[in-house]
């Protein structure tokens, strides 16, 4: 349901100001409701999705694992953290059990949905790896996931497969080349497994959503600010932060678009997006690691298209559709940019 203003509870909690016209909904994500309160000081407040994260409270114990850290060992990194209400917790929850948060409005400060050049690439896989980087001596085990086996690659399959016996006829039909490529690049997953039960990769503190629209740009000089939306920063390996970013910074369209001609590899984005992530990465990634950049691309890709070829089998009951078949026609997009990625990479 949306929503035009904040809960009195909440205004409560956290002393903000109770006038409706300061408030505006703000952001395009599909997970959370964010709201801007403008003032004498300015605010981002913000309702977490607790279908999704069924235990909001580990992200709090996330973030102040994190902050801690990089507090005693980057006292001058800038991470964003949320602010107390009037009892000292930054989590409040609604009527409705709901928990709410609130930051700082960082003002001269802008956000984009598409990479346009190659210094927003660079830039934005340089801040997503420099926060990786200095959480690099962090203590995993004190980390808790905040989605259970969110990039589980063997999960994401076993949902598909699961998914197929109880889905309608006509929509197996319309989904039949998707299902045949979802099988046919079934060795991605063997990989997956292999690579994580056999300790060629590490684990780390990730960032787990490497979107664009996660980083704050500064409006003054384009650099970036802070990584931002830290609710999945957990327990996880490089290759879910560098592919999610050849994943959606590499293609000029999104993964919405339903013309397919229009994906292509830009190659001067990916090039940079990998020289912009090792710039920071690089001192603290083994061999083995860096061989597995490239794969790392396909690996999200073919992870998402079979999360959103197995929810449109499901009926539509995860992901946020607008019109009939959105699912379908985002897993057609990914399962096409995965064939452009085993030729490309």
């Amino acid at each position: 349901m949306e929503m035009t203003g904040l809960p009195a509870e909440i205004i409560s909690a956290f002393g903000l100001p109770d006038d409706p016209a300061t408030v505006s909904p703000i952001g395009t994500g599909h997970i959370h409701q964010t709201f801007r309160v403008s003032g004498v000081r300015s605010f981002i407040v913000q309702r977490v999705n607790k279908n999704v994260f069924r235990q909001p409270e580990v992200i709090d114990i996330n973030w102040t694992r994190a902050a801690q850290h990089l507090s005693a060992h980057y006292p001058d990194y800038p991470f964003l953290r949320c602010l107390p209400a009037a009892h000292g917790a930054t989590q409040v929850s609604d009527s409705n059990g709901f928990p709410w948060r609130v930051f700082p409005y960082i003002g001269n400060t802008f956000t984009i949905d598409q990479v346009a050049t190659r210094q927003q690439a660079y830039d934005a896989a340089a801040e997503f790896a420099r926060l990786c980087h200095h959480l690099d001596g962090a203590d995993v085990s004190q980390f808790r996931e905040t989605i259970p086996r969110f990039h589980d690659l063997s999960l994401r399959y076993d949902q598909f497969e699961e998914a197929l016996p109880s889905a309608l006829p006509e929509r197996k039909d319309q989904a039949e080349s998707c299902i045949q490529y979802a099988r046919d690049a079934r060795t991605l997953v063997d990989d997956y497994v292999r690579n994580t039960s056999n300790g060629a990769w590490k684990l780390r503190i990730t960032h787990n959503d490497t979107k664009i629209n996660n980083v704050l740009f500064d409006m003054t000089s384009g650099k970036t600010v802070y990584a931002i939306d830290l609710d999945t920063l957990m327990p996880g390996y490089f290759i879910y932060d560098v592919g999610d970013m050849i994943r959606t910074f590499v293609p000029p369209v999104s993964e919405e678009e339903k013309d397919l001609s229009l994906l292509r590899f830009r190659r001067d984005i990916y090039d940079v997006v990998v020289s912009g992530y090792r710039s920071e990465m690089d001192a603290v990634m083994s061999t083995e690691e860096l061989a597995y950049i490239p794969w790392s691309g396909k690996m999200m890709t073919y992870m998402m298209a079979l999360r959103f070829l197995a929810d449109y089998l499901r009926g539509d009951t995860y992901y946020h559709t607008t019109y009939p078949g959105q699912n379908l026609v985002r897993a057609r997009n990914q399962f096409h940019w995965l064939g452009i990625l085993m030729k490309e990479t």
